[in-house]
């Protein structure tokens, strides 16, 4: 009975992912790729744009970030928002602002208000801020820790205005400078076409297929105050995917782009950092709730661990192979657009049990600690799930 239900299991897995991947292979080459020459234009009727910059102790990279910003071929506004960071960002904002006063305008953050979570509330006021000093018709937030190329804005930009969105993402490239790194990224973005139809993000119907990252938001200003800015998410930990679920539910118009090296990110160092950082926040994704993390887990047992012991038993061998088959194209697929190599494939089993550790690890954590602590300040697990609201 047992081994009779097991050859069904990898059969229905083996069904799952072969679905997943012709899903995938006709979508991926739909999304527009922003390195194409036909994107290579000035954004029509030269909109003004105005980046948002929320820093808490990125002393290491918060220059990189602003130069490559005010270095764009576009001309940007940005707004630099300390949020009472205890290193040196403030000062070294202040530097940059100084050698580009026209350019950049730095805000420093020295007290929280009640009810907000840090980054949403250093967001919310860099919004406010651009509304009285540029007057935008585009926000870009983004975070401290991202380089972008001299003509990524432009790109998106041209791109946000010929499709008339409200909202726009170009997806980061996460630069991988460990093995241990791409065995971890190269498995969560596969995960990541379970969680997400990128291609879908244009359907107003597919109301889950939203896609916010925190690198890259690019809102139309009239947009972001039609859904009440992040004032309607103070207490928000995935402020960038509940703001592209607020703007898709409104029923405004959302893209997404690639655009190999035009935005460059690195996460942390080595699967050690990736745990690590995903820890303070993955449990949020599930909105505190522990059984549906258990349930995300047991998913992946079955889905991402599953096919590899498989193959050591001759009933299950052939399901097995055919959902590994299909993990192998979809790294082949999404690697044109991340870079990460497809040979990363043979770290997937084990990039699946180091997530698997890291969501058992952020629900255990947080449900020790009775909530999270974030940006040095602690938020309470029972005001964390009273703000989220549902899971949608």
């Amino acid at each position: 009975m047992f081994i009779g239900w097991g050859v069904v299991v990898a059969w229905v897995v083996a069904g799952g992912w072969t679905w997943k991947i012709c899903e995938a292979a006709w979508g991926l080459p739909r999304i527009p790729d922003l390195l194409k020459a036909e994107f290579d234009r000035w954004p029509g009727g030269a909109p003004r744009l105005t980046v948002v910059v929320p820093a808490r102790d990125e002393e290491d990279g918060i220059v990189a970030c602003l130069e490559s910003l005010v270095g764009q071929d576009y001309p940007v506004d940005v707004i630099a928002v300390d949020d009472r960071s205890s290193d040196a960002t403030g000062a070294l904002m202040d530097g940059v602002a100084a050698r580009f006063p026209e350019r950049v305008t730095v805000m420093h953050v020295t007290e929280l208000p009640n009810g907000w979570l840090g980054k949403v509330h250093a967001l919310a006021l860099g919004a406010k801020q651009a509304e009285v000093l540029t007057q935008p018709d585009f926000l870009l937030f983004t975070d401290a820790d991202v380089v972008f190329r001299v003509d990524a804005l432009r790109r998106t930009l041209a791109q946000a205005v010929a499709l008339g969105a409200d909202h726009i993402v170009t997806v980061p490239t996460m630069e991988v400078r460990r093995w241990d790194e791409g065995v971890v990224m190269g498995f969560f973005q596969i995960f990541g076409l379970w969680a997400t139809r990128p291609w879908r993000v244009e359907d107003p119907k597919a109301v889950r297929d939203a896609v916010g990252i925190g690198a890259f938001n690019m809102v139309r200003a009239s947009a972001y105050r039609g859904i009440g800015g992040f004032e309607g998410q103070k207490m928000d930990i995935l402020e960038d995917l509940t703001l592209a679920k607020r703007v898709k539910k409104a029923g405004l118009r959302q893209r997404i782009c690639f655009g190999y090296g035009l935005v460059k990110v690195h996460w942390a160092v080595g699967a050690k950092g990736l745990i690590g950082v995903m820890t303070k926040n993955i449990f949020a994704a599930f909105r505190f709730h522990a059984s549906l993390l258990l349930g995300a887990c047991i998913w992946l047992a079955v889905f991402a661990v599953g096919p590899v012991v498989g193959l050591f038993f001759s009933g299950v061998r052939v399901p097995s192979v055919i959902a590994l088959g299909c993990v192998a194209w979809a790294y082949r697929l999404y690697g044109r657009a991340s870079g990460i190599s497809v040979w990363y494939v043979l770290g997937f089993p084990v990039g699946a049990v180091v997530f698997m550790f890291t969501l058992l690890r952020s629900m255990g954590v947080t449900l020790w600690q009775g909530g999270v602590w974030w940006r040095g300040t602690f938020y309470s697990l029972e005001e964390l799930r009273r703000e989220s609201g549902p899971l949608r």
